[in-house]
């Protein structure tokens, strides 16, 4: 059995489809079938149902499957090990982001990281909060970042930079007219778009209100949706208030599409997770470094205002 037999079988049966499997690995549909073939004579075991021009997984094969990911798994572990090794020329970094972060604060880090170790593949998968420490404890990704909070043991989750939390509301909105909100009308005041649960926008503004004796299902939630974009434009139409990052509202702010409520929330922290019992790459150290250098220069810019 050789590494390219178990890549190409969890490839396959990913998919369930040898021709889609063979473009995405870059061999032959033939190629990808003879590897099948020979791994499923060599032990004896039919790995997949052939039904017509479909195939399956037979239930051998489903039991294989999970074996087969976690010797993958600890074959890339050795090959980071050998990347360091190497100086950060070659390697790769698989990174695990929740929305906001992904779309507002992390391009810029990734592309200093480019500049610097052109060398290093760089992929990038996003999600919401809970979905990124899933990511991080099930060795997808080698690190996470989330504006959430995480309460996962084997998880070490380190505060990166700050991020302001607003509630936003559209222009027809009653709140919009600058009046202060007091905390009962966040209640009874209005109706609100947030946010899916696991998000971590969500769970901050959460966790804020809680402090003030406010529970979440106290809130009137007309929607539930699963991006910023989403909420904000659903928002715009000023019959609800959403909670949103500062960094995501800033532009409709500005052209006056969106209104900030005087309601004011604390800041949250933006946080890179890691898995206690894994080796961290210098690629992944050299990536957090980037985003400490970021933190550094927002905070002598604000030192050199001050004066």
């Amino acid at each position: 059995m050789t590494f390219e037999q178990l890549s190409i079988f969890v490839a396959v049966a990913e998919r369930e489809h040898l021709t889609n499997a063979a473009a995405a690995i870059g061999l032959t549909p033939s190629a990808v079938s003879s590897a099948i073939r020979n791994l499923e004579a060599s032990y004896g075991v039919e790995l997949f149902h052939r039904v017509g021009r479909r195939i399956e997984l037979t239930y051998e094969g489903r039991v294989f499957l999970g074996e087969a990911r976690a010797t993958l798994a600890r074959a890339k572990a050795a090959a980071l090990v050998l990347s360091d090794l190497g100086g950060l020329q070659k390697g790769e970094l698989v990174v695990f982001a929740s929305q906001t972060i992904a779309s507002y604060w992390l391009p810029a880090m990734l592309m200093r990281f480019k500049v610097r170790y052109p060398g290093i593949d760089l992929k990038l998968m996003i999600g919401n909060t809970t979905t990124a420490a899933k990511a991080v404890l099930d060795g997808l990704a080698e690190v996470g970042f989330v504006e959430g909070s995480v309460d996962e043991p084997a998880l070490n989750i380190r505060p990166l930079a700050e991020d302001e939390l607003l509630i936003v509301v559209g222009p027809r909105h009653p709140w919009a007219r600058g009046k202060p909100i007091a905390p009962a009308e966040l209640v009874s005041g209005t109706k609100w778009v947030m946010r899916e649960k696991g998000s971590g926008t969500r769970s901050a503004f959460e966790a804020a209100i809680s402090n003030l004796g406010i529970g979440p299902a106290d809130l009137t939630v007309a929607l539930e949706l699963p991006s910023n974009e989403a909420v904000i434009s659903a928002a715009r139409e000023g019959l609800c208030a959403t909670v949103v990052s500062g960094a995501v509202a800033a532009p409709l702010l500005t052209q006056g599409l969106l209104v900030k409520a005087r309601f004011p929330l604390p800041s949250r922290q933006f946080a890179i997770l890691r898995h206690k019992q894994r080796h961290s790459s210098r690629a992944s150290l050299a990536l957090e470094t980037i985003c400490r250098e970021d933190k550094a220069a927002e905070v002598q810019n604000r030192d050199d205002w001050a004066l």
